[in-house]
């Protein structure tokens, strides 16, 4: 950690790849930046690409969530564990169900992303050292596959595909900044880097006008430059997303009220 410029006790940040079955600890250095610490081989995950919708699914899930020191287990059956917080507010809204998605050791998964022990007990012990330096959450971000245009190009034919534009966006919004996005819910979306104060909305009622932030919104438009190559992920989605996934919320809400 030294030689990255980090402190031990400094906050962290956890991103999980299913494509790739990868974990990867990013830490804030001293200069209050992320940067990637390492990257872990996830052992076995269930399910496939796409969002966990329904108990028993056996899906692992994809979003955004957070970690409290109280979702750490260290008396878990699989070694180490700790819970990812799916249902969040968004899986809440579109009526999504499950309990007790985790991390955890043991190479076995139903639902969860499950790693070697050995390989556990770093991400545990990395996780307990920043709650102990005064992180109060930890989040954690779930995508299908790293969030390049490339890959998206490639799963274009994915029904999933309005959802991981939302992704996307917050996985750019990340790479921008170089810190973990603000993460807010409203219309039955993920904003990301709101400019509106968030406390209070509504998963499920429209957004306010003018609630995303700019520089995310720059960050979508085919005109950003892309990073530098082996830094960050192009930040580039395709143009509509959110309409597009609005309009496949609308269709999934009047299917299943029968209309």
């Amino acid at each position: 950690m030294a030689s990255l410029n980090m402190d031990r006790a400094a906050p962290i940040l956890i991103r999980i790849y299913k494509e790739e079955s990868t974990l990867e600890v990013w830490k804030q250095d001293r200069t209050g930046k992320y940067a990637l610490l390492k990257s872990y081989p996830i052992c076995n995950y269930s399910g496939h690409l796409g969002p966990k919708i329904f108990e028993g699914d056996h899906q692992a899930p994809e979003g955004f969530y957070d970690i409290t020191p109280n979702q750490m287990n260290p008396w878990s059956h699989e070694y180490l564990a700790f819970n990812i917080g799916y249902p969040n507010s968004f899986d809440r809204s579109l009526g999504r169900t499950g309990s007790f998605l985790m991390v955890h050791g043991g190479c076995k998964s139903v639902g969860c992303y499950a790693m070697t022990d050995e390989e556990m007990k770093e991400v545990y012990g990395l996780a307990d050292e920043a709650f102990a330096g005064g992180q109060a959450e930890i989040q954690l971000e779930a995508f299908p596959f790293g969030m390049t245009a490339q890959n998206m190009m490639r799963h274009a034919r994915d029904p999933n595909v309005p959802f991981w534009n939302m992704l996307k966006d917050g996985s750019d919004a990340f790479f921008l900044t170089g810190q973990p996005p603000k993460v807010a819910v409203c219309g039955y979306r993920y904003v990301f880097n709101p400019v509106l104060a968030y406390d209070g909305l509504d998963p499920r009622s429209p957004c306010p006008p003018g609630i995303d932030s700019p520089a995310v919104v720059d960050a979508q438009s085919p005109q950003s430059a892309a990073p530098a190559a082996g830094s960050a992920r192009p930040t580039q989605a395709t143009a509509g997303s959110t309409d597009r996934w609005l309009l496949t919320v609308r269709d999934a809400l009047s299917r299943s009220n029968g209309d």
